[in-house]
């Protein structure tokens, strides 16, 4: 875990929660088949909430805006994240149904999952009062795009404040182009797809031309592609004896959130500098995101590292 003397940086996560039940089995089961696990989990996720759980695992101060009610399984994963310091501002926290509810398989010989989840679609949130002054507490805004009105909302008033945002961009959804105007950064998966976009650079094409000043395409254990004003690169994944790939892409996030937040306050001024410190960023929430790989659950990796 890493804790500095300076001051440590206060992100502002804004997006999906979910409660994650975890099975690790031989293989995933065929139609009316019925397998008995090897093992289990069941922990708050989602991209935003896993994104601020390795914010505070790296020293930062992390909030969350979701939506989750008051449900005894919205419950469980507020008490998750309020375990792992992360405070939990719930925009649904009235509503009695369930929160989403993440069923996940992961495969043991391989590590790769299989998720079905109604993801953010039984809550329709609205922005607080009080964004505003949210946004002006915190030092970097990370978008999900889920609860998209929400992230629009958030992504405004972080650009009135002259607050960097941050994308998360596992997928295209709808409201991805308006929110696009309003993001700084933009670190997406290979499964984000613009319009007419078929290769990581005409991703990184269609972000910059949307106004996205610095972008990249993960691509799992594949290296990473960026480029921003004046700069272009790679970097690598570091090799890993992968366990359980859930969550990964969001400590990613999570993770170059952070370091992001913390290049900002150490003022590089210059587009060279700002280049070194994107490439840097990116380098160390990969670091992070590979070590997430290295043991069951989105949870037990923390104790390790």
């Amino acid at each position: 875990m890493e804790h500095g003397t300076q001051r440590r940086p206060a992100g502002l996560f804004v997006g999906l929660c979910t409660l994650d039940v975890v099975q690790l089995v031989d293989r995933v089961p065929e139609p009316d088949e019925k397998l008995t696990a090897l093992d289990q989990t069941v922990a708050a996720g989602g991209p935003a909430a896993n994104a601020a759980a390795v914010f505070g695992h790296l020293g930062g101060r992390a909030r969350l805006l979701t939506g989750l009610g008051r449900h005894p399984l919205a419950l469980t994963a507020a008490a998750d994240l309020a375990a792992l310091g992360v405070t939990v501002d719930d925009l649904a926290g009235d509503t009695p149904e369930p929160p989403a509810v993440s069923s996940v398989l992961v495969t043991a010989s391989t590590g790769r999952r299989a998720v079905a989840s109604t993801n953010a679609v039984r809550h329709r949130l609205v922005a607080p009062d009080g964004l505003d002054a949210l946004v002006a507490e915190c030092d970097v805004v990370e978008l999900d795009g889920h609860h998209m009105e929400l992230a629009i909302a958030a992504a405004r008033a972080a650009r009135a404040a002259g607050r960097p945002t941050v994308l998360d961009g596992g997928s295209w959804k709808e409201g991805t182009q308006t929110l696009l105007p309003f993001v700084d950064v933009a670190v997406c998966s290979a499964d984000f797809r613009p319009p007419g976009a078929t290769t990581p650079a005409g991703t990184l094409a269609y972000l910059h031309e949307s106004g996205v000043t610095w972008a990249a395409v993960s691509r799992g254990a594949e290296p990473l592609v960026w480029s921003g004003p004046d700069g272009e690169g790679v970097v690598e994944v570091p090799p890993t004896a992968v366990v359980d790939t859930l969550g990964a892409g969001d400590f990613l996030h999570g993770a170059f959130a952070y370091h992001w937040a913390s290049a900002g306050r150490d003022g590089a001024e210059s587009t060279r500098d700002r280049a070194g410190h994107f490439a840097l960023a990116l380098a160390r929430a990969a670091e992070v995101a590979s070590q997430s790989c290295t043991a069951f659950g989105t949870r037990s990796w923390m104790v390790r590292t």
